[in-house]
This record gives structure tokens, sequence and C-alpha cells, in this order.
């Protein structure tokens, strides 16, 4: 079983849908389909009711195609959200009246297609991405160090699966030793200072914090293998030994240049911006 972050929103005509790699296949969040095609005030409540329904009129119920999975909810935090793989989810559309369903059918085949031909040939995975983030508008100088730190991250996490960290919980403990001992910050604490709330923190870093950002979890992942650890508490232990390393080098550039590394510059588009201070 193995998780993986990068690329966990996509995009269905303007409507985020959050999805996640569970089993080398991509589940996606149940009430963000059905805000997609339904526009309903309530996704959760049209679920919920949605659910009673099918199993009044058909026997059947939703919840034995679902998963609960952690998706990073609205405030930012990692929440259990129903989930459902590309079968389950076609099962879910046919129980919802809307004119959206065939449009996103085939949006969907589209991508479980694209995400088998990603297993067999794991360099057009990294080809999209980086496709998406050249589409999104990031310079081709910050997307070399993008790429560059999702294989960096994916190594500390392959590490961390080897080395005794299970649960979700157990990466965010790890990250967050490194972020703190990198940036003074926790990742919440960070995502605060540049406006962000669901958003990936990583994708609005500019490139001197993705240089830093690199630096820590790569030399935890090196004090990984030199030392041979085992177990949560020694893991979190060379976290925050690979992150004070990022974090003295960022402290020396910081007092050379005379301001902060840490930037409140993120890549949200000015639309959504002031979509966001308007609510």
């Amino acid at each position: 079983m193995k998780f993986m972050e990068t690329n966990n929103i996509a995009l269905f005509k303007g409507k985020e849908i959050r999805r996640i790699i569970y089993n080398n296949e991509w589940w996606f969040s149940v009430v963000d389909v059905v805000a997609a095609l339904t526009d309903s005030a309530n996704a959760n409540d049209y679920w919920y009711k949605m659910k009673i329904r099918v199993k009044d009129e058909d026997g059947f119920e939703l919840s034995t195609i679902c998963r609960w999975l952690k998706l990073q909810a609205p405030d930012g935090k990692m929440r259990e959200t129903d989930c459902a793989n590309t079968e389950g989810i076609f099962r879910i559309i046919q129980s919802i009246p809307s004119p959206k369903a065939e449009p996103f059918k085939r949006w969907l085949a589209k991508v479980g297609y694209e995400r088998v031909k990603e297993i067999e040939d794991p360099e057009l995975g990294t080809r999209r991405t980086r496709m998406l983030y050249k589409l999104k508008g990031y310079p081709d100088s910050w997307i070399e160090l993008r790429m560059r730190g999702i294989d960096v991250r994916e190594n500390l996490t392959n590490e961390w699966q080897k080395r005794g960290a299970r649960e979700q919980k157990d990466y965010e403990i790890l990250t967050a030793e490194i972020a703190k001992a990198t940036f003074d910050l926790t990742p919440s604490q960070h995502k605060k200072i540049k406006g962000l709330k669901r958003e990936n923190l990583r994708d609005h870093m500019d490139s001197l914090e993705l240089i830093f950002n690199m630096l820590g979890e790569a030399s935890t992942a090196e004090i990984h293998r030199t030392e041979n650890s085992r177990g949560l508490p020694k893991l979190k232990n060379d976290a925050k030994s690979g992150g004070d390393i990022a974090g003295g080098a960022r402290k020396k550039l910081e007092n050379r240049l005379g301001r902060s590394i840490v930037s409140r510059k993120n890549y949200l588009k000015q639309s959504e911006r002031k979509k966001r201070l308007s609510r």
C-alpha cells in the first residue's frame, strides 16, 4: 500500500476534485464529484441523502464501494473523506441525475487511462506533471526545482516506509519536524503566512524556499541511510537533525541578505486571490 501526494487536485470544468493514489490507482473525493455534477449548495448533505435514497430504491449501499482516505480539507487539515476509485465513481454517477454526467464520465475514463499508462511508464507521469505546472504559468526554472523536490520527497517517504513509519499521521509528524527546524515554522503556519488554505504549500514556495526545503528532506534521508535508523522516535530525531542543517544554512543566508527567506508570495491567480479576500 502506498500513498503519493503529488497532483492531488484535479480539475473538471473549473471544479476541484481532490484525489489520492491508493494501491496504485486514483481514488476521488465523492463530495467533490457531487459538487461538480449537481452544483448543490451543500454537497455533504446531498451525498448523505443520496445514500439513503439509493438504499431505499435499489437496496444498494453506496458506502460499500467507498473508503475513508485522508484528504486535505478547506481548513488545510487532513481529514478522512469518502473516496471511490474510477469504477466506484461510475456507479455513484449513475445515481446522480445530471446533464454533466456524460462529460464527467469521459473525463474520468481519460484520467484512469492516463494513470494506467503512467504505471507502465513513470516518465509519462513526470512529463504530465511538468506540463501541468507550465500550463499554470510557472517559470521553467521553478518547475525544474519543483520536479527535483518531488523526487527528493518521494525518496524520503520511501525511507520512512521502510524504517517504520506506517500511518499518515507519522508522515505528518516527521514532515512537521523537518519544517520547524528548516523554517522555524510548521507547515500550517507557513501556509497561513502565504494566505493558503487547502492548496499544496510546496506549489506556492518560491525558489529559495524550495531549495531549503529540499536540503532539509535530502539531509534527513541521508541521515536515515547512514545511521540505519529504525522506528518513529529515531526517525523523528533524524528529521529534526536534517531540518537543523537546512535551517542553519537558511539563517546564514538571511543574515547576509538582511531579509527573511520565508516569502508571502504564492502562485494563486489574481482572480482567485480577490475571491478569497472577498469571502
